[in-house]
């Protein structure tokens, strides 16, 4: 019986959910189309009808969500309120965080890509993509800071670029640390919540400190 278009969707839908699944589980090397098709329901046949290999496979499901840091560099850092830049980084902190608890399918990707996948070969090309993603992270979060400094809101000495290159190791490392399975209490969102009320980011009148801090550095300078 011929398939109908929306059903051979739904198949292809239904092996792109397994292979995440799989993957997620045993790495993307160590999985076979044999395991994806036991996982979707369907016949290695079926998944070689919509994927040629494993690598196609891999970047179909790759490009399925939009990843934080990668696909998502928000341009809520260029919108910020000029006279708050260091408002727009927070919005954009706590949205990578907020993205990969509300989207699953994000979350899992974003867990396959930084613990189950070995960038060699066809899929090197990926790993080349995230390393442009950050460098345009930092080039972004620079301009920010740079706003910030001219409004006075880092001190004195601290560089923008400098800055930048922290928040990007911070949010980088935090992220990982909250995807890890059986991760320490105290890491991840809770503990990056707790950061920015100890760090007071937006102005609490009529005496405030704003402090961007990663690590133990505190970047802005005392309201009064």
């Amino acid at each position: 019986m011929r398939r109908t278009k929306q059903e051979s969707e739904r198949t292809r839908q239904d092996i792109l959910a397994a292979a995440r699944k799989v993957f997620a589980r045993q790495g993307v090397t160590r999985t076979t189309f044999e395991e994806i098709a036991a996982s979707a329901g369907v016949t290695r046949g079926a998944i070689y009808w919509h994927f040629a290999d494993k690598t196609e496979l891999f970047f179909a499901m790759r490009e399925q969500v939009a990843v934080p840091m990668i696909d998502q560099i928000d341009l809520v850092l260029l919108r910020a309120d000029g006279s708050d830049p260091l408002a727009g980084v927070e919005r954009f902190l706590r949205g990578i965080l907020g993205a990969l608890e509300s989207d699953p399918a994000a979350r899992r990707t974003f867990q396959i890509m930084g613990f189950k996948c070995e960038y060699v070969g066809e899929l090197e090309r990926e790993l080349g993509l995230q390393r442009l993603r950050c460098s345009e992270l930092v080039s972004k979060l620079t301009q920010t800071y740079g706003r910030a400094r001219r409004a006075g809101q880092l001190r004195a000495g601290l560089r923008p670029s400098m800055a930048a290159l922290e928040t990007c190791s911070f949010v980088i490392g935090l992220t990982r640390l909250w995807l890890l399975p059986g991760r320490a209490a105290g890491c991840g969102r809770e503990r990056f919540d707790r950061r920015c009320e100890e760090s007071s980011w937006t102005p609490k009148p009529p005496a405030s400190t704003q402090a961007w801090a990663t690590g133990s550095s505190n970047w802005a300078v005392s309201r009064s």
